[in-house]
């Protein structure tokens, strides 16, 4: 009978950087007959903040602690060059019973074809397919996700949040040079069903990567990266930006009193079922000075040709012992139109966070942020001189 290894996985980040990115071959771990191992996420906030619109009509919210989020992960090393992940949500915002969030098969050769198959290829590249997070952009190494909060320097992600859960296939290229390529396909659906009433229920949507990354030198990392999603059908690709099931990071912030929580509360989501969505993301780390920059639109492909466009710049310094404290500043804006006859909505966020690394697998931070809403389009509405403001406290635990 075969032995299976039962570990626990540990996620420590290299000089306590926020922003590792793809995992190169070079630090995958060598096989050594089948192993398996668990780590989890846990994440909990004491929320401060206040809202405020024109017409009075939000929920009142107090000062108070959110309900914890957590996560259960699994990492199986089932073959040389095969490895299998899966996430599982204990709890979340959205859902506070236990489910599985997604996962799927990494391969790093193509031995299991035969010995040494396209073997000049894959010393240079491995494949992603499962029901998982596509690789599309940068922004989702960098965010919070449910219970796993310790790569995210603010409690917060993105207004505009790229994250989503489907099935997909990708063939990802690093090379030594410094070249990354991502090209893969998905079917754009965020639940799965064979049931039907239209040939244009079927389609594709294709995503590609092209960028370089690079540690010059001891001090000086460099990365660039463009990244494009397109869906083909007005039955798929309306995910992108809404996929995320956990839920948002501030809690029933421009909520209506008597309405049900809206767990994407403080995000923004285009809501394009045919669409073509474009991120350039830059990042930097100098020192100890790290920079991240986002640039996205994300336009309608139908007649009524929509396009929002969302800026956001990171700023990270990191000091002290093992430089396990930091300061980080963000700002991030997204404006935009449903359609080209409709009114603008903008939406503008600034953030200020400091967080201590109690241990690398334990952070603790204080993120101060700021959101206000303008433009014609919430007129009449909620959102009509919307803003919310305050602080959150956050502990998450990694391991």
């Amino acid at each position: 009978m075969k032995t299976i290894k039962l570990s626990i996985l540990t996620l420590l980040f290299s000089s306590l950087a926020f922003a590792q990115f793809e995992t190169p071959k070079s630090e995958l771990k060598e096989f050594d007959g089948v192993n398996v191992e668990v780590g989890g996420g846990f994440a909990l906030q004491f929320q401060g903040l206040k809202h405020e619109n024109v017409s009075g009509s939000l929920q009142m919210i107090g000062k108070d602690i959110n309900l914890p989020t957590a996560n259960l992960d699994i990492r199986a090393y089932l073959a040389d060059g095969m490895t299998m992940y899966l996430r599982n949500y204990m709890s979340s915002r959205h859902h506070n019973e236990a489910w599985v969030m997604g996962g799927h098969l990494r391969m790093d050769n193509l031995d299991f074809i035969s010995e040494g198959f396209l073997s000049e290829l894959m010393d240079i590249a491995y494949l992603r397919v499962g029901y998982d997070m596509p690789n599309y952009g940068d922004t989702w190494f960098r965010r919070t996700d449910n219970g796993y909060a310790t790569a995210n320097p603010f409690v917060g992600n993105y207004i505009m949040d790229a994250f989503t859960t489907e099935p997909f296939a990708e063939l990802n290229i690093m090379a030594e040079s410094g070249f990354i390529g991502v090209f893969g396909i998905t079917n754009g659906k965020l639940n799965q069903s064979v049931k039907t009433s239209s040939k244009a229920d079927y389609g594709a949507s294709l995503y590609t990567k092209l960028g370089f990354d690079k540690q010059i030198n001891d001090d000086l990392r460099v990365r660039l990266t463009g990244s494009l999603f397109t869906s083909s059908s007005t039955s798929n690709g309306g995910y992108l930006f809404s996929g995320d099931r956990a839920g948002a990071r501030y809690y029933w912030v421009m909520v209506e009193d008597g309405a049900s929580d809206n767990f994407r509360s403080g995000r923004l989501s285009p809501g394009y079922k045919q669409h073509t969505a474009t991120q350039i993301a830059p990042f930097v780390k100098v020192g100890d000075l790290e920079f991240y920059g986002l640039y996205e639109i994300d336009k309608d492909k139908s007649d009524n040709d929509g396009k929002y466009t969302q800026t956001g710049a990171d700023l990270v310094y990191r000091f002290g012992t093992d430089k396990k404290l930091y300061l980080a500043t963000r700002l991030n804006q997204v404006k935009g139109n449903k359609t080209a006859a409709s009114a603008e909505e903008v939406v503008n966020r600034f953030n200020l966070s400091t967080g201590w690394y109690i241990t690398p697998n334990v952070l603790a931070k204080l993120d101060l942020v700021t959101q206000k809403y303008s433009g014609a389009a919430y007129d009449g509405t909620a959102l009509e001189g919307g803003k919310f403001n305050g602080v959150v406290l956050e502990t998450a635990i990694t391991f």
